[in-house]
């Protein structure tokens, strides 16, 4: 006979045996039975947080890192509308998460009672599944059918709305079972055409991205390009997929696009597309690739047999996971990439001549910081950014040497750097954090400095202080001209602000005094802040604000 348990100790219970380990929240009423539950697991890590918001970005992160749903806990609907943006995130990146909502009582549903919600509308257009488990009897199935579902084919986010007096509630129930792997593999006629198509190309060019990657399946991928000779560009904010340092590797399609990789993705005849949506930024606005039918011939490999199509009509379309895909990758064989070497060599050619620092105005230059950092950062260092016209720098000078080791929101979501930068450092603690933010984009989340500093982690945040957004301010100039407005800030003294949380932290005002500041910062074995003082001339790696404001024809 089960033992009789509280709702909140069966709920723990479950995400225990899926081999959850650390759950995101903020604490709040309407889930105390959960938190109960979660004080019997001290093998569950329990992270507080500072905001909703920041929680589920953390969880959100959690998923990228490990494959295994992220957990977040949030209460009723003022948090739950907090915790949206990292929802979001989790949606558009295909990460794998959960979020467990605390709701009002069954006996006050439909009401109108305080903080009640409409969770199934409310998150519908979020997630992948919304549900409100109303017997306490019914919390296993309810879980295993959330785990499985929140990383079944394309992964994404599931909300779990869970009344208060359902989790008080005691019940004898079994426990579920493990999540079964659910992993489609391609068949062989697959594989034998795309080596007959590749057979057929002059200008091939790989792309890789989306979910459901490893360390072993990026070395397979690598292998598998270099191997024949494959230009391999990385979707948007994916370019952790393969080591930056690669013959094969040719850039990334993301913001701040190479003019010469984008004339590449127009020129190439075929497109093997590796796990990636082939979203918007990834194709340049839709323009480098025709809508729906594309000039290059396409193949898509993804998990969810929903995706080819979406947008781009494919020549041939694989459902596959990208591990059992990438596995199979030594069957296509018996090619000749003569035909196409000398492209292959041109277009990484392009890339290193695109990542020669080029300088900007000011005293501190972002692109010199960058290129400090890829020569000084350990090989599996994490790097994070939010949103915003700094983190054009970090795409575009840092290079990534392994897998994980990129977090960034392919939604473009400022504030989170440091949430992911603390999710990072709780999943890899050994391994060294940098996170990158704007001013902008700290301010959204930078109160979670308290979150790092409770749990010890020695995370490095890089502020760049412009005092603008930058991005919005860039896009007025080319919009509209002379008529600025909203894009200035007037900021704390950020050095000052982390110092008051018991960070280490200082102000460089020269690029020459970057240095030794993050040796200090690394020394200090904690949390630290380094606030750059960089020039609001320097909007982008390629353009002044004074030159946006003169136009085209300045």
């Amino acid at each position: 006979m089960p033992e009789l348990r509280h709702g909140g100790r069966i709920l723990v219970d479950q995400l225990a045996i899926q081999g959850c380990d650390t759950v995101f929240c903020v604490p709040g009423e309407s889930y105390l039975a959960a938190l109960d539950g979660l004080f019997e697991h001290p093998s569950i890590r329990t992270v507080v947080s500072r905001h909703e918001g920041a929680a589920a970005m953390m969880a959100e992160a959690h998923g990228k890192l490990t494959g295994r749903p992220g957990v977040c806990f949030v209460t009723r609907a003022p948090g739950t509308a907090n915790a949206c943006a990292g929802l979001h995130v989790a949606h558009q990146d295909s990460t794998p998460m959960i979020l467990f909502i605390g709701q009002v009582g069954r006996d006050s549903l439909d009401r109108g009672a305080f903080q009640e919600v409409d969770y199934r509308r409310f998150l519908g257009p979020l997630t992948k599944w919304v549900a409100q488990i109303e017997r306490t009897e019914r919390i296993p199935e309810y879980l295993s059918h959330a785990w499985h579902v929140a990383k079944a084919g394309r992964p994404g986010p599931v909300a779990l709305a869970l009344p208060e007096d359902m989790l008080a509630a005691r019940a004898a129930v079994a426990d579920c079972r493990p999540a079964t792997e659910v992993s489609p593999k391609a068949a062989a006629e697959d594989l034998r055409r795309v080596a007959r198509m590749l057979g057929q190309s002059t200008r091939p060019l790989v792309v890789v991205g989306g979910p459901g990657w490893s360390p072993e399946t990026a070395a397979r991928v690598a292998a598998f390009a270099e191997r024949l000779a494959l230009p391999v560009a990385a979707a948007l904010r994916r370019q952790d997929y393969v080591d930056n340092r690669r013959s094969c590797y040719v850039g990334d399609l993301g913001l701040g696009l190479s003019p010469a990789l984008a004339q590449r993705v127009r020129d190439c005849d075929l497109l093997l597309v590796l796990g990636s949506r082939l979203g918007a930024f990834t194709t340049g606005g839709y323009r480098l690739v025709e809508v729906p039918n594309p000039r290059q011939r396409l193949v898509q490999v993804h998990a969810s047999s929903e995706e080819p199509g979406r947008v781009y009509r494919p020549d041939l379309a694989i459902t596959a996971s990208m591990a059992s895909f990438a596995a199979r990758l030594p069957e296509i064989d018996g090619i000749d990439p003569t035909p196409w070497r000398d492209w292959s060599r041109a277009a990484r050619a392009d890339y290193e001549r695109w990542t020669e620092p080029a300088e900007t105005p000011g005293a501190v230059k972002l692109e010199s910081v960058l290129c400090h950092l890829r020569d000084v950062l350990p090989e599996d260092a994490i790097v994070t950014n939010g949103a915003g016209n700094y983190s054009a720098f970090v795409q575009r000078y840092y290079r990534y040497r392994a897998y994980p080791s990129q977090l960034a929101p392919t939604s473009g979501s400022m504030g989170y750097g440091l949430p992911a930068a603390i999710a990072a450092k709780l999943a890899h603690p050994r391994r060294s954090v940098v996170c990158f933010a704007g001013d902008g984009c700290f301010q959204m989340t930078g109160q979670e400095l308290a979150t790092a500093m409770q749990y010890g982690l020695a995370i490095i945040v890089i502020v760049a202080n412009n005092a603008l957004y930058g991005s919005i301010r860039m896009h007025q100039a080319l919009h509209y001209p002379g008529r600025v407005i909203a894009s200035e800030l007037h900021n704390p003294d950020f050095a000052a602000l982390a110092r008051s949380y018991g960070a280490h932290a200082e102000t460089v005002t020269t690029t020459e005094d970057f240095p030794a500041a993050f040796e200090r910062a690394i020394d200090a074995g904690r949390a630290a802040l380094i606030e750059l003082r960089t020039d609001p001339e320097a909007i982008s790696p390629t353009q002044t604000l004074r030159d946006l404001d003169r136009g085209p024809a300045g």
